[in-house]
């Protein structure tokens, strides 16, 4: 079956990146794309959204929104498993993520990130943290929003790893609602071990893998917003954004 897979994905995938990007991508580059539609959304971002939705619909992912993303400038922070995370929320929210520098070079994926506005952080760089959250918060204080992965890495994909509290200096700075996002792959999240990069896997190996998996729904499960003034703690905000999102991977997410 995984052959069959490949036969028709393969074509789907040429088909989605060399007919439906190009006119994607011009329009994205022209004022036309600032123009927003009916619902207040620009017609740019609801283009990203569409391709990247439509790129999740190639590997076989049919996509669930849970709950409703906040409008307006929002820090989103989800639990990290793969470089699919992104496609997933950016079909749900626009988003500037804050991604490692590594995303910029892999093939399609790092210029799609780089198109949808993501921030790249070389990790282990203390400069590069410093003008990463002075990013962060001017795009906040713009009514912009950014989506992070508070983990910092992906895992082997059966757990959620501890939260970095000092990403969310940028939302306490900038006095924004941090919405607590959940990424379950399969029914009640059974497969995010096979998402998650495999031991040893790179870029290309997974991508290729996965491209040849049976199909699978995805939840983008939007939890209760914490307002950071009420809880006034970074660490005590990473802290319960981390507790709503496992309460969600269990499968208690209202």
């Amino acid at each position: 079956m995984r052959v069959v897979r490949y036969a028709y994905r393969i074509p789907m995938l040429a088909w989605h990146v060399l007919v439906h990007l190009p006119p994607v991508m011009l329009a994205l580059s022209l004022p036309l794309a600032r123009r927003p539609l009916a619902s207040g959304e620009p017609l740019g971002h609801r283009l990203t959204r569409w391709w990247q939705g439509g790129l999740m619909r190639v590997f076989g992912f049919r996509l669930r929104r849970i709950g409703t993303p906040v409008e307006g400038a929002a820090m989103f922070v989800a639990n990290h498993v793969s470089w699919v995370d992104i496609l997933a929320l950016h079909s749900q929210r626009m988003m500037g993520f804050v991604a490692k520098y590594e995303i910029s070079r892999w093939p399609l994926v790092g210029w799609m990130a780089a198109k949808g506005e993501t921030i790249f952080h070389r990790r282990g760089s203390q400069e590069s943290l410093g003008g990463v959250m002075e990013e962060m918060q001017a795009r906040l204080r713009a009514g912009r929003s950014v989506g992070v992965f508070p983990e910092g890495r992906t895992r082997g994909g059966d757990e959620v790893g501890p939260f970095h509290a000092r990403i969310f200096s940028a939302a306490v700075e900038a006095a924004v609602p941090v919405q607590p996002v959940a990424l379950r792959y399969g029914e009640c999240g059974d497969a995010q071990t096979v998402v998650a990069f495999a031991a040893g896997e790179h870029f290309v190996g997974n991508f290729l893998r996965l491209l040849g998996e049976p199909g699978r729904v995805g939840d983008v499960i939007f939890l209760e917003p914490i307002d950071p003034a009420a809880l006034g703690s970074r660490r005590a905000i990473a802290g319960l954004a981390r507790e709503r999102i496992v309460a969600a991977m269990a499968g208690s997410h209202g």
